[in-house]
Order: C-alpha cells, then structure tokens, then sequence
C-alpha cells in the first residue's frame, strides 16, 4: 500500500494520498487548492491513476483542490450525504464503503464540528477530518456546529473503534502527524469528561477567532472550490 501524509503549512491542513500500490488507482482525501501541482507530482512520480477525491465536510479555512483534480484528472468527487455541495458526484451514506482496488474505505457520520462531517476509515487507518484532532477536537462554534453532537460523534462513534486505531486528522497545529484512539482516550484534556455536559461546557468557551475568509472559503466549498 502506497500511503502519504501531505501538509499546506498556511491552513495547517493535512492532506492524504493513499494506493494499494504504484501503478494503481490513487484517492486523496482533503486537498488543498494551492497545492494541486503537489499532488499531480507525486502521482506521476508514483505512476498513479487519481480515481477519486474526497472532502471530510465544508472546510472553513482553505479551498479545496476537488474540482481542480477533477478538472484536470476526471476523477470522481466524494462527500458525506449531510453536505450542502451539490455538485458532489458521489454522496456516501453513514457505514457505506467506498472500494479502491482491494482496500475498503468506510463512511462515518461525525457531526459536530459542522453538519456534514465525515470521518473515513480504511483498514487501521482513520482519517477524522476536524471531528476528532490530536490532543483537540474540533470547534463547533460555526457551520451548524453542535458540541452535543460532537460529543456524541466521539464517544459513541471514534472512541469505540480498536485502541490500537491510528488516528489521522485534517489538521494540527504543533507539529504532530499521527495519535491513535488510546492515547488520545488518555491524553487528549477536551475527553477527560465526566459528562456530555461537561464537553459541552468546554467547547461553549473556547472563544476562538473565526478563519480570516471563512466566508469565501465555505461559499467557494460548496461548488467544491470552483
């Protein structure tokens, strides 16, 4: 399998190319627009065919490269069924797969952060988008946000899966490139709650600043970055 951890240092946003191969069938989950040429790069140094592009929910601080790869590679886009994007081609449903050669790719709805966040799993590999961060949980505070949501999204849905579980979020902010479910059960201060209360409480006082163009970013989202 053919797995790379990509990063856009102005959005602090991580991005993933994963294959079950070189010469084979290639999926990228969260691009970054500025980044395409990146990305075309390492799929032709890889001998890759991008066959799809998923995007784990409306993204607030940056634009996504989906439409982009599309144009240029004629892959198929991906999104949960919660998004607003109409012009997704693809809509998968919470515990739906989605195939790419022989590795499996499994859907989970994980509101909270926004409305339509997804969280992918693939094999040991979960790509958590900004549901569930390292040391952090994403911010509900925005994009129908619900910190009771969240909660729920992580305790009864991510923190459920095997410990062992690598853990691989669309951002960070100190450096970090991989956790897993048990050490963030352990380590992680937003999930030493005694409460859905108590998480509750936290996320409704974080008093975060919004993305300098959230407003662009999310209206140019939803038609994918075009």
């Amino acid at each position: 399998m053919i797995f790379k951890q990509l990063f856009d240092t102005k959005s602090s946003t991580y991005t993933y190319l994963v294959s079950s191969g070189q010469g084979r069938e290639a999926l990228i989950i969260d691009p970054v627009l500025e980044n395409i040429t990146e990305y075309i790069n390492v799929l032709k140094e890889l001998n890759l065919k991008l066959v799809k592009v998923i995007d784990t929910h409306i993204h607030a601080d940056h634009v996504t490269g989906a439409s982009k790869l599309k144009d240029i590679t004629k892959c198929s886009t991906i999104m949960g069924d919660h998004t607003p994007a109409e012009t997704v081609e693809i809509k998968v449903k919470d515990d739906e797969y989605i195939d790419l050669d022989n590795l499996k790719i499994r859907a989970m709805y994980t509101p909270g952060h926004t409305s339509d966040s997804y969280s992918f799993l693939m094999n040991n590999y979960l790509f958590s988008g900004d549901t569930l961060l390292i040391n952090g949980t994403g911010r509900t505070d925005f994009q129908n946000g619900n910190a009771k949501e969240s909660y729920n999204s992580i305790f009864n849905k991510l923190l459920k899966l095997p410990e062992e579980t690598l853990l691989y979020p669309a951002h960070d902010y100190k450096g970090e490139k991989v956790s897993t479910i048990g050490k963030e059960k352990k380590q992680n201060p937003r999930l030493q709650v005694n409460s859905v209360d108590e998480y509750i409480e936290i996320m409704n006082n974080l008093n975060l600043k919004k993305p300098a163009e959230i407003e662009n970013n999310v209206f140019r989202n939803i038609k994918l970055g075009a």
